[in-house]
């Protein structure tokens, strides 16, 4: 009998704010030291603690214009009308030629950017709970102001009826559950 080989994958995690993507991608980046995370481009500045090459590739505004006019970039966008992040293509791809299942992490926009770049990726939308579940998250972390809260929850809105749009649909209710149905999604060994 022939042995199969696992083909690495693109996959792409998107889902509302406050769903708590970040949160279960540090939980698989913790846990399951095969899954490659991309590591963005962004024109802001570099945070206290943040390493280039680690946390961002920190670059100009004429370096990332450079990179998306040069198709260079697989997605991107510009972040509350001021600094641009975006994933730089030929990482990825690195990545997976070199037999990697790769995570991005990345909003709305930049999975249907993705879609449209390679249509093979895997788009995984995590959801909350309910939405009950989802508003008191938003408002348990205290980090955002009541305004902001409300716009965030308008843009909720708009976000959990892409839900359609993504191959697979994963509910965070628990961190660690979310993870494995992910992993097993990408078809990760354990």
């Amino acid at each position: 009998m022939a042995e199969t080989h696992q083909i690495p994958k693109l996959t792409v995690l998107a889902g509302p704010t406050a769903v708590g993507k970040g949160t279960v991608s540090t939980y698989i980046r913790e846990n399951y030291p095969d899954v490659w995370f991309s590591v963005s481009a962004t024109t802001r500045d570099p945070r206290p603690g943040e390493e280039d090459g680690i946390h961002y590739y920190f670059v100009s505004d004429e370096e990332f214009d450079s990179m998306v006019e040069n198709r260079q970039m697989l997605e991107w966008a510009t972040v509350h009308n001021s600094y641009k992040y975006g994933t730089i293509r030929s990482m990825v791809e690195r990545q997976l030629k070199a037999g990697k299942n790769v995570l991005l992490e990345i909003d709305l926009q930049g999975a249907r950017q993705v879609r449209n770049a390679m249509p093979e990726a895997q788009l995984i939308f995590l959801a909350p709970p309910s939405w009950d579940e989802l508003v008191s998250r938003l408002i348990g972390r205290g980090t955002e102001s009541a305004r902001e809260q409300q716009m965030r929850l308008e843009t909720a809105k708009v976000e959990l009826d892409a839900e359609p749009e993504f191959d697979h649909t994963v509910i965070n209710d628990s961190v660690p559950e979310a993870a494995e149905a992910i992993i097993e999604l990408m078809g990760v060994e354990r």
